[in-house]
């Protein structure tokens, strides 16, 4: 399974791939889907350590949110081209409503645990006519059998739409940081 969005950004691939890194990928429409997201693991923690959990949000809600943040909550750097593409990778299942992620690296995201699946999303950045760029993102999905597939494909069709949203808000804040 997979969803790829892409824009036009009127910036050369140098500046759009800077861009995908120092963006501010979570505008505040974005900031409520998250939390939305995290709500269900966040309410389980808080019983046993509130106040790291209220200082987490916090945080969050406060300051920017851009790749390297992600990466350090959780997702992997799997590849590298610059300027051209940068392949983040997560493995777990996120079907469920806490999703259980599992650590991963290069070697692990290639042979994900039964029960889970692994997610590969990329940015790519490539060179347009005049001076400008084309900045796609897509995002791959592969479970590890088919139980885990059908639980996907569930949870896909309920969080799909919400996930292009995210996706398209996060390519014109990366369009909009290149072009300023």
């Amino acid at each position: 399974m997979s969803a790829r969005y892409e824009t036009i950004v009127r910036a050369p691939a140098e500046r759009v791939y800077a861009a995908v890194w120092s963006a501010d990928l979570a505008p505040l429409p974005v900031r409520v889907l998250l939390a939305t997201r995290a709500l269900p693991d966040a309410l389980v923690e808080s019983l046993t350590r509130p106040r790291d959990v209220w200082r987490r949000l916090r945080r969050r809600a406060r300051g920017p949110i851009t790749l390297r943040d992600v990466i350090a909550e959780g997702f992997s750097l799997l590849a590298e081209d610059p300027p051209h593409e940068v392949v983040l990778g997560v493995v777990g299942a996120f079907w469920r409503l806490r999703a259980a992620r599992h650590d991963c690296d290069t070697d692990s995201f290639r042979r994900p645990p039964p029960g889970t699946a692994r997610a590969a999303w990329s940015f790519y950045v490539a060179e347009g006519p005049g001076g400008t760029s084309l900045l796609s993102t897509e995002t791959r999905v592969q479970c590890a059998d088919d139980a885990s597939r059908r639980r996907f494909k569930l949870y896909w069709f309920v969080v799909r739409p919400g996930s292009g949203l995210i996706r398209l808000m996060m390519l014109r804040a990366i369009r909009n940081a290149a072009e300023g």
